[in-house]
């Protein structure tokens, strides 16, 4: 029979405490610093030329087919040999933010593609200039098709964080872990983790929801599709 002890993970709090301002902090600065990335790569994607089209294809394609801990370890054990020594948590925010850069790239550049061609023509017949056009005409509602996916992807790139307790970065996961070993209470530390992730994941969700609406799209309108599907016919005669 197991006997649970959840009081001596408790008595740990200020090390859960530590973890869990680790993982909101370095999310919280990934984020913006991912999401800037995601909408230059995606604009090049777009509408750069072929030279820059191709260079943020490789840094996609990179990114996306290569494990985060790989990438993780390539910065912050790697980048020493040439001469630059990171901090763990710097290297874990670096990790973070070009992971997220990469997927949100591709998720804003689908929704930047489904842009109704008049609008672009309409902005133009407007005198308004190509930075104008994507930065009020293209890029709002781009955003707003996308925004449920690229939530969905910084949730994936927050709870990825806890891979960065790897190189002692001392976020949740890592605070659990270093709980488990002084007591040796593994199933309550971990049980106790999960809780915290989980209500930092829908926190975060319904958090991103609110943002989105509030700041990067507010009420701008998505050019409405035309039906597909004919209307039925009323069988009356017009002539």
């Amino acid at each position: 029979m197991i006997e649970f002890d959840f009081g001596a993970v408790l008595a740990e709090w200020p090390l859960l405490l530590r973890g869990l301002a680790w993982t909101v902090g370095l999310t919280a600065v990934a984020v913006p610093l991912g999401l800037l990335i995601a909408t230059l790569g995606a604009w090049a994607r777009a509408c750069g030329s072929t030279a820059l089209r191709r260079l943020v294809g490789v840094y996609v394609e990179l990114l996306r087919n290569t494990p985060f801990i790989v990438q993780l370890f390539f910065i912050f054990f790697g980048l020493p040999s040439m001469g630059v020594k990171l901090s763990p948590e710097l290297a874990s925010l670096i990790a973070m933010t070009l992971n997220l850069g990469a997927y949100g790239t591709e998720i804003l550049r689908a929704g930047i593609q489904a842009t109704p061609r008049g609008q672009w023509e309409a902005a133009q017949s407007l005198a308004l200039g190509p930075v104008q056009t994507f930065t009020r005409v293209v890029l709002p509602p781009a955003f707003q098709r996308v925004w449920p996916a690229m939530t969905g992807q910084i949730i994936i790139v927050m709870l990825g964080s806890a891979v960065c307790g790897q190189i002692s970065t001392e976020e949740l996961s890592y605070a659990a872990n270093l709980i488990q070993s002084r007591n040796f209470r593994a199933f309550e530390a971990f049980i106790m983790a999960t809780a915290i992730y989980l209500a930092l994941s829908m926190l975060t969700r319904r958090l991103l929801r609110w943002v989105g609406a509030r700041f990067l799209f507010g009420s701008a309108p998505v050019a409405p599709r035309r039906p597909t599907v004919p209307e039925p016919l009323t069988g009356r005669s017009h002539g």
